[in-house]
């Protein structure tokens, strides 16, 4: 596909103008960012290996019927999508305390919590995205409750289905972030997940060990940030261990 105009660009993609009216291009990089882009690299297939694991998440999701604005990937590095006005905000889900709940609450990572905790950050990266209450959110008019209680809704959808999936393939979900965004039909709107769900928006550890195969990795210096997520995909089947290439992922029951 020609190159088109870009529209946007952020610390791990670029948004291009679509081929149709109301669509994108969404472009994954290899850069990677830590701690607000105050530790950067570039890490060689990360675009790559993103594209293909946000590809099968979406695709499962769309197939216990979570809308997406995922429409279809494009080549090994580009997907496309559907425009979406996106709500301002990170929406968390966390089943086990770490990274800022830890530090917040003083709770020892790895504290399985008693149900799953649904948290919000106003995104913007120069205040940090901090953490925000219900009220605020629907004070400041970045949503309405309504809009609230279906991302809420929409959030733990997902994480059941990404807790089962990744529980299948020997895998603990710690927690992950999503971004939601409206989808207009004249006036009408629907919430779809949006951005991407990768290694670089979840927390993934290995159920027997502990080993980090996430962002964490690079994070806290803990090894190959290449290799942890390559062996999410192996695991999931999006790249078999003895494969030369990445075949289209299949959703594993």
């Amino acid at each position: 596909m020609a190159r088109r105009k870009k529209i946007y660009e952020g610390k791990a993609k670029v948004l291009y103008e679509g081929p149709e009216p109301g669509t994108f291009v969404q472009y994954f990089k290899d850069d990677a960012t830590a701690f607000n882009a105050e530790k950067k690299d570039v890490i060689e297939g990360k675009g790559v290996l993103n594209n293909r694991l946000s590809e099968f998440f979406m695709i499962g999701l769309e197939t216990i019927g979570v809308p997406t604005h995922f429409l279809k990937r494009i080549n090994m590095r580009e997907q496309l999508i559907r425009q979406v006005e996106i709500i301002p905000l990170e929406v968390i889900v966390r089943n086990y305390a770490a990274g800022t709940m830890s530090k917040r609450l003083g709770l020892e990572e790895g504290t399985r919590l008693p149900r799953p905790i649904v948290e919000f950050c106003y995104k913007d990266d120069s205040l940090g995205d901090p953490l925000v209450a219900e009220e605020h959110i629907i004070a400041f008019n970045w949503a309405t409750q309504q809009d609230l209680d279906d991302m809420v809704a929409l959030a733990l959808r997902v994480n059941d289905f990404m807790s089962g999936l990744m529980y299948g393939v020997g895998i603990r979900l710690v927690d992950f972030k999503i971004e939601i965004g409206r989808l207009w039909d004249n006036d009408f709107q629907r919430l779809v997940v949006a951005d991407e769900i990768s290694p670089d928006s979840c927390r993934l550890w290995d159920i027997e060990t502990g080993q980090k195969l996430d962002k964490d990795v690079f994070r806290r210096d803990l090894g190959s940030l290449s290799d942890a997520y390559t062996e999410v995909a192996r695991r999931l089947g999006v790249l078999p261990s003895n494969a030369t290439h990445m075949p289209k992922p299949t959703l594993i029951n």
